[in-house]
């Protein structure tokens, strides 16, 4: 069996005033919401169980759970207040029983076909960018991710797709559970907790092209992505 947990709970801030009234995962992109393309896409993995951890207007997800039978909410009581990683926490008993993929909803996935090979080890899904990058990227030794973090030259970046095995996800859930509790876990991004922890956890990268992925974070990304499509 393969899971899914996708992270719906933010505010959307940067998409305002079109959040107003709507979470950004369910922005129209073509005939789709953003978080239908991500689950349409990752569903032909396949994935058995998808489930959508929720906050900001968490009722309006609600129709996800009509429209696909695989598909269960999390609240997230913690949204918030706390960084992404009280999205995983939420979600935590999805993890370790089972692989498992973790994904952001603000993506317009184009190309399904990412999602057609069977993956055997942990791994980020990474474009590569040559030159200087301000945005989440891997450091590699070999093929193994030996940093997650902010900024890097002529290497992948971040684009909002995880996988774990089910016993390296088993690991991440008892790394999670175990920054949650200390102090000064409110603004940690999850990530930061697979990055303090790569020696326990083999993490490769699953490489994909420009345009596959399109993570959209303001409303003029979002037209020029509908733009796109009209064209195409």
């Amino acid at each position: 069996m393969t899971k899914a947990i996708l992270m719906a709970a933010g505010l959307g801030s940067r998409m305002r005033p079109l959040t107003d009234n709507c979470p950004k995962p369910l922005l129209k992109v073509g005939d789709r919401s953003m978080i239908e393309t991500v689950i349409d896409a990752i569903s032909g993995y396949p994935v058995d169980e998808i489930y959508v951890v929720t906050g900001y207007l968490g009722h309006s997800f609600e129709p996800l759970t009509r429209k696909y039978d695989h598909v269960r909410l999390i609240s997230n009581d913690d949204y918030n207040v706390k960084n992404n990683i009280s999205s995983i926490y939420a979600a935590r008993e999805v993890l370790g029983d089972s692989d498992v993929f973790i994904c952001e909803s603000d993506l317009y996935i184009s190309d399904p076909s990412i999602f057609g090979e069977k993956l055997t080890h942990s791994c980020y899904f990474g474009r590569m960018q040559k030159g200087f990058s301000d945005d989440w990227v891997f450091d590699m030794k070999g093929d193994r991710i030996v940093r997650v973090g902010k900024g890097g030259t002529d290497t992948f970046n971040m684009v909002g797709v995880s996988f774990f095995t089910a016993e390296d996800s088993l690991i991440l859930r008892r790394c999670i559970e175990e920054v949650y509790r200390s102090e000064g876990s409110d603004e940690l991004f999850w990530d930061e907790v697979v990055d303090r922890n790569l020696d326990k956890l083999d993490l490769r990268i699953r490489e994909v092209r420009e345009g596959q992925i399109t993570e959209i974070d303001t409303p003029d990304e979002l037209r020029r992505v509908n733009e796109s499509i009209i064209s195409a």
